[in-house]
């Protein structure tokens, strides 16, 4: 399984107070608060947090099925700049993300799976999922269906057969981005 997040940050910045009380302690344990209060840039290690912690959960959901909202039980940890792991009740996911001036996008998954994954505009995603999907399968854009799973997740079928074994969509501001695994 696989889940990703996208932070469109001028957007972050705009609408976002995460520097008001109570915030930090209700999202993140005490050593990534330790870890975003002795940041150089705290509002990017915040919205990394948070983008590793929503790219774990949706792979979480999908295992699952059933949605909930828990930050403080997804634990991140660095192992350098753009990668990290996310522990979450004995389990752990691995994370990389793609960090610029304009967002900030956070892939994790279980495993070493070959993935697809594009950062695009919103309102293009379902047609470059698809595109995607022919280029790695021969299937016809046209013949590809969209359904959601029982939490929303997106799955994609051929003649009522399930093409993608994992796939996950995020969308923020100007930004949007797929990922998805064969």
């Amino acid at each position: 399984m696989i889940g990703n997040d996208i932070i469109d940050l001028n957007l972050a910045r705009k609408d976002s107070n995460w520097q008001r009380k109570g915030f930090l302690e209700k999202q993140f344990s005490k050593q990534e608060q330790d870890a975003i209060q002795s940041a150089r840039n705290s509002f990017l290690k915040v919205w990394l947090f948070w983008s590793m912690k929503e790219a774990v959960y949706k792979i979480y959901t999908q295992k699952a099925q059933q949605r909930f909202f828990a930050p403080l039980k997804f634990e991140c940890f660095l192992t350098n700049e753009n990668q990290g792991y996310v522990c979450f009740e004995e389990q752990t996911f691995f994370t990389t993300s793609c960090i610029n001036e304009n967002y900030l996008y956070t892939f994790a998954s279980e495993n070493e799976a070959e993935v697809t994954s594009t950062i695009c505009a919103p309102n293009q995603i379902e047609k470059r999922i698809k595109k995607s999907i022919e280029k790695r399968t021969g299937i016809k854009v046209a013949d590809l269906v969209k359904k959601k799973d029982l939490i929303g997740a997106p799955q994609f079928f051929f003649q009522e057969k399930l093409v993608t074994r994992s796939c996950t969509i995020t969308h923020h501001g100007n930004y949007g981005a797929f990922a998805f695994v064969l």
